[in-house]
C-alpha cells in the first residue's frame, strides 16, 4: 500500500503543481477579477426547507476537501492500526518529529505575532503538504532513500492528526447545538453499523454524507466530519480472498521439503521467514477485502489527482506583487509564516528527532545520514494545502489571506528548494529499495 500511496501523491502533486501555476497566471493577468468572480459565484441544494447554498470555492474547501479529509483519516486509522504508527517504538521519533514540526513553526510565528491582530494565524506554518514533499521524494530517487520517504509521510500523517485536531478546536465558528446533536445521532449510527461488523462501504458513504451536512451546520469546520467518519470504517474484513490452493500447499511442501533434507540452519531460518511471509500474505488477503482498504484505494486516485488539484486551482491565485519578497520579510503576518516553514520546521523536526535518539525513543536506519533528515526536515516546511486551508479559516480579511498565501508560497518553495539541495548533496541510497 505504501508504494500505491507514494506513486499516487507523486503523480498528483505534479498535477496540483501545475493547477497552481495556472491559478497564479490568471491572478497576474487581466483574468484575475473573471477568476475572483467566478470562485464567488454560488451554488445550492433545496430540499423543503433545508438548504445548503455556498460559493465555489467554498463547495471546493468546504465539500471537496471533505473527501480529502476522510482520505486522510483513513491513512490515520491505517498506519495507527498496521502501519509505521502501529508500534509504539516506530512511532516513536515520527511522532515526535512531527510535534516538534508542529511546536517550533508556531512558536516561531507568536514570536513576531503574538497579542496583535494577526495571531490567529499561528496555525497556518505548522502544516506539511504530504503530496508536494512526496513528490520530491519521489522525483530525487535514490537521492531520496526508501527509510526518508516512509519517515516523511508518517511523519505528515502525523501531522495531519494534529492539524485536525487544531482546526477542530481553535478555527471553529460559533456552535449549532441543535445541528451537533443530529451529528451525534449519525454517529451513533456509524457506531452501530460499525459493531454489527457491516462490509458494504455504500452504508458508511451515506452516513458520511448525513453526518457533513449536519457538522456543516453545526459551526465546526464541515472537513471534520470526515475525518469522524473514516473513524468508523472497518479494518478488518470476513473472510480471506480465495487463494489458488494447489499452489499454497505446493509452496508450503517445498518449504517443508527443504527444511527436513537440509542440514544447514541458514536454510531452516529461510523456511521460518518464508512460512511467516505466507501467513502475512493470509492477513493482508483480508485487510484488503475491509472497507476501510477498499474505501481508501478508490478515493485515493480521486483525491489526488481531482479534489487537490481543484483546491489548489481555487486558492492559490495569489496576485504577487513586484517586490513580494521584501513585502514578506517586512509584514510580520508574512514573516511569521516563511519563518515558521522554511526555519521552524527544520529545527523543530531535527531537533526533536535527536532528542528522542538521546532518550532512547528510537533510532535511524542503518546507514541513514543526519543530512537525509535534515532534508526531509527541509522538505516538511511545505506546507501550502494545508497551510492555505488554515489560512482561510483564520482570516476573512481579503488582505490578509492573500497576504498569508503568498507567504505560504513562498515559504513553501524556499523550504523545497533548500530540501532539494540537501538532499542533491547527500550520498547516494546504494539500497535497491529506494
Amino acid at each position: 500500500m505504501l508504494v500505491e500511496f507514494l506513486r499516487a501523491e507523486a503523480s498528483g502533486g505534479l498535477i496540483m503543481l501545475g493547477a497552481t501555476a495556472v491559478a497564479l497566471i490568471i491572478a497576474n493577468t487581466e483574468l484575475v477579477h473573471t477568476y475572483r468572480d467566478f470562485l464567488h459565484q454560488h451554488a445550492g441544494i433545496w430540499l423543503g426547507s433545508w438548504s445548503i447554498d455556498l460559493s465555489l470555492q467554498h463547495w471546493v474547501n468546504d465539500g471537496l476537501m471533505a473527501i480529502f479529509f476522510f482520505l486522510v483519516g483513513l491513512e490515520i486509522k491505517r498506519e495507527l492500526l498496521f502501519g509505521e504508527l502501529a508500534s509504539p517504538r516506530r512511532a516513536a521519533l515520527p511522532v515526535v518529529a512531527a510535534l516538534g514540526g508542529a511546536i517550533l513553526p508556531a512558536a516561531l510565528f507568536l514570536l513576531l505575532n503574538g497579542g496583535g491582530p494577526y495571531a490567529r494565524g499561528w496555525g497556518i506554518p505548522m502544516a506539511t503538504d504530504i503530496a508536494f514533499a512526496v513528490t520530491i521524494l519521489v522525483l530525487l530517487g535514490k537521492r531520496a532513500p526508501l527509510w526518508l520517504k516512509s519517515f516523511v509521510t508518517a511523519l505528515a500523517i502525523a501531522d495531519d492528526i494534529l492539524a485536525v485536531l487544531v482546526i477542530a478546536a481553535f478555527y471553529s465558528t460559533s456552535l449549532d447545538f441543535t445541528a451537533l446533536a443530529y451529528a451525534g445521532v449519525v454517529v451513533g449510527g456509524f457506531a452501530v453499523a460499525n459493531s454489527l461488523n457491516l462490509q458494504r462501504p455504500a452504508v458508511y458513504v451515506v452516513l458520511s454524507l448525513l453526518l457533513w451536512c449536519f457538522v456543516l451546520q453545526s459551526g465546526i469546520h464541515a472537513t471534520i466530519a470526515g475525518v469522524v467518519a473514516a473513524a468508523f470504517v472497518p479494518a478488518s474484513g470476513r473472510s480471506p480472498l480465495p487463494i489458488d490452493s494447489t499452489l499454497s500447499a505446493g509452496l508450503l511442501h517445498d518449504l517443508d521439503k527443504l527444511e527436513l533434507v537440509s542440514e544447514n540452519r541458514e536454510d531452516w531460518e529461510v523456511v521460518d521467514d518464508r512460512e511467516a511471509e505466507l501467513e502475512d500474505i493470509a492477513v493482508a488477503a483480508v485487510r484488503q477485502r475491509a472497507p476501510l482498504y477498499r474505501l481508501e484505494h478508490a478515493i485515493l486516485p480521486w483525491s489526488a489527482f481531482v479534489v487537490l488539484p481543484l483546491f489548489a486551482l481555487f486558492n492559490a491565485g495569489v496576485t504577487i506583487p513586484f517586490d513580494a519578497f521584501g513585502l514578506a520579510l517586512r509584514n510580520p503576518l508574512a514573516l511569521g509564516i516563511m519563518l515558521g516553514l522554511f526555519l521552524g520546521k527544520q529545527l523543530g523536526i531535527t531537533c526533536f528527532t535527536w532528542l528522542a535518539i538521546r532518550m532512547g525513543l528510537g533510532r535511524l536506519p542503518a546507514g541513514a545520514t543526519w543530512r537525509q533528515l535534515w532534508g526531509g526536515a527541509a522538505l516538511a516546511g511545505i506546507g501550502f494545502t494545508m497551510s492555505i486551508f488554515i489560512a482561510s479559516l483564520a482570516f476573512t480579511d481579503a488582505r490578509e489571506l492573500e497576504l498569508a498565501k503568498l507567504a505560504i508560497l513562498l515559504g513553501s518553495f524556499i523550504s523545497a528548494v533548500f530540501g532539494v539541495l540537501l538532499l542533491r548533496i547527500a550520498p547516494p541510497e546504494m539500497d535497491s529499495n529506494a
